[in-house]
């Protein structure tokens, strides 16, 4: 029945941002014409998170986020290509986390999960 998952960005710097996903965090994509890029993932899981108004997370609200393996070597990683953090790395209880700007002024959560995948 369900065969993948297809996520969107909608942004005032389209171009911007599927060219800092191919060149700053290289990931793979397909040109269907026109520069436009479809990108495939290496793996994806699903979480169903509780809402929390406190926390910015409103009921009926999507996020994306990516996880690496070693968060600490990614973050110098994509630094040295001029990736924007919003803050240190800290210690969530699923993970260890930050945030980095994405073109079209996107803050996207960086984890490296602390369970098993």
């Amino acid at each position: 029945m369900i065969k993948g998952v297809h996520t969107m960005f909608y942004s005032s710097d389209a171009a911007g941002l599927r060219n800092f996903f191919r060149d700053k965090l290289n990931l793979k994509a397909t040109d269907i014409g026109g520069g436009w890029l479809i990108f495939d993932l290496p793996e994806a899981d699903l979480g169903c998170h509780p809402s929390d108004e406190a926390k910015g997370a409103s009921s009926g609200t999507a996020d994306v986020s990516f996880y690496c393996d070693d968060i600490i070597q990614t973050v110098n990683e994509l630094k040295v290509k001029g990736v924007e953090f919003k803050e240190d790395i800290q210690d969530h209880s699923y993970g260890l986390v930050t945030h980095f700007l994405a073109p079209g002024n996107f803050w996207i959560q960086l984890y490296q999960p602390k369970y098993d995948k």
